[in-house]
């Protein structure tokens, strides 16, 4: 995956990615979605035409050997009177789990500040329905509402801004760590695993099906769950075929993934929330 600034060309991918989040995430209208698509993510506004010259617009884009690269996310942010707010995350849903959400918050984040803002605010529309979960995680408090107008249609959007001191850093340490630092999350790291109903075969940590198949568990790519983490299963060596999920807590294979990215064992109970339930990881304002 890469992090770039948005091209013009990438209108219409951009907007197929913000209406699929929009649609499994929001309590909102199509006609909505409509309004915040056309009004926000519009060829004037990427191209910085549209008179708000200042808005940062970040895109990730897959880098994928099988498959050809895509937009998987985008993040709008501007800074104004010394504040750098963050406007917008989204993340494509066939592209969650994969550490993109976070990256875009850290580069909207830096990007900010090396704009000059001196504190960051979140707005989180009040039809997001993980909107302030996801910024309070992050460790932002809300400080108030107010009713906008996007592209003729009406919202609540609720501000939320850095808490401060000791809260800043308790909000921090609840939340799920960067794809980067998973390893380090108390509890879920990889070395802490068990993995049960496995073995290590020619460096691979692989695992049976009741039919006998043997599958690859890709141990680096972990997703936290309430008793252990969730690991992808592969039917190949190369991670390149997806055959599911594998619960670290007991073994087991029947796992199962809802559209909104959350995963529950059916043979333990051991359960993990999307990524925007539980941290910036993947989320979306």
């Amino acid at each position: 995956m890469q992090l770039r600034d948005v091209r013009s060309a990438d209108e219409g991918r951009i907007h197929e990615l913000v209406e699929s989040s929009m649609t499994a995430d929001y309590a909102i209208s199509p006609q909505q979605i409509d309004a915040v698509v056309d009004d926000q993510f519009g060829r004037d506004r990427l191209e910085g035409s549209s008179g708000d010259a200042d808005a940062t617009y970040v895109v990730a884009e897959t880098d994928d050997e099988v498959e050809e690269s895509t937009v998987a996310g985008v993040v709008v942010g501007r800074v104004a009177d010394a504040i750098g707010e963050i406007r917008w995350l989204f993340v494509d849903p066939e592209h969650r789990g994969k550490g993109i959400g976070t990256s875009l918050f850290e580069a909207a984040r830096d990007e900010l500040r090396e704009d000059g803002a001196e504190e960051l605010r979140m707005y989180p529309l009040e039809e997001a329905t993980q909107g302030p979960q996801f910024a309070e995680r992050l460790g932002f408090e809300q400080i108030g509402d107010r009713e906008i107008e996007i592209g003729g249609e009406s919202f609540v959007e609720y501000a939320y801004a850095e808490a401060s001191g000791d809260e800043a850093e308790s909000a921090s340490g609840d939340a799920e760590p960067s794809a980067s630092e998973s390893g380090d999350a108390a509890g879920d790291s990889t070395e802490s695993t068990t993995f049960p109903n496995t073995e290590e075969r020619d460096g691979h940590r692989t695992t049976t099906t009741d039919d006998g198949e043997q599958l690859y568990v890709d141990t680096d790519d972990e997703q936290s769950g309430t008793a252990a983490a969730f690991f992808p299963v592969y039917e190949d060596e190369a991670f390149e075929e997806r055959y599911g999920f594998y619960c670290g807590n007991c073994g087991s294979l029947d796992v199962s993934v809802d559209q909104m990215d959350r995963y529950e064992c059916s043979e333990c109970g051991n359960s993990h929330a999307s990524r925007s339930d539980q941290s910036y990881d993947d989320s979306h304002l």
